[in-house]
């Protein structure tokens, strides 16, 4: 039940945080090694690309289409990229200014996103679960049952 109903808001804070530091680690390690910028937007648009796919697949499934929120990495993304673009003579800069552009904009870019995540208490009387699932039904104590019994 709370992860039918908070699963919204879980899933954007997790995404949110993990993916995008993994864009900006992989990246910016991308872009150091290899020189090539642009590699952020890249992909940002592939996490975009992989989180609608997802999104499709629970609501196939039946579950609310806001039960996996997409965040917006692209915009984020491309601020990475504009930065190594101008710092590219100076990789700690790319990293400090890259990163703190990122860390900064991403909640910027998604505050939208955040006003239009259902809440989870409106879910939970939209879709309500009306019974336990046998693993989670509870057992009634054996206290005392066999007190009597030779």
């Amino acid at each position: 039940y709370i992860f039918y109903t908070d699963w919204a808001w879980t899933s954007f804070v997790v995404f949110s945080i993990s993916q995008s530091t993994m864009l900006v680690v992989g990246a910016i390690y991308y872009m150091l090694f290899t020189g090539v910028p642009g590699t952020a937007t890249y992909y940002a648009t592939i996490m975009t690309i992989y989180t609608w796919v997802a999104k499709g697949a629970w609501f196939a499934l039946g579950y609310p289409y806001d039960f996996v929120v997409v965040p917006v990495w692209i915009p984020s993304a491309m601020l990475l990229d504009l930065a190594y673009w101008a710092t590219r003579r100076n990789k700690h800069a790319a990293i400090l200014i890259g990163g703190v552009l990122v860390g900064m904009s991403l909640a910027l870019f998604n505050m939208i996103n955040l006003l239009l995540v259902a809440d989870p208490l409106e879910m939970a009387f939209k879709y309500p679960r009306p019974t336990l699932p046998p693993y989670m039904t509870p057992i009634e104590p054996q206290v005392g049952k066999f007190y009597n019994s030779p």
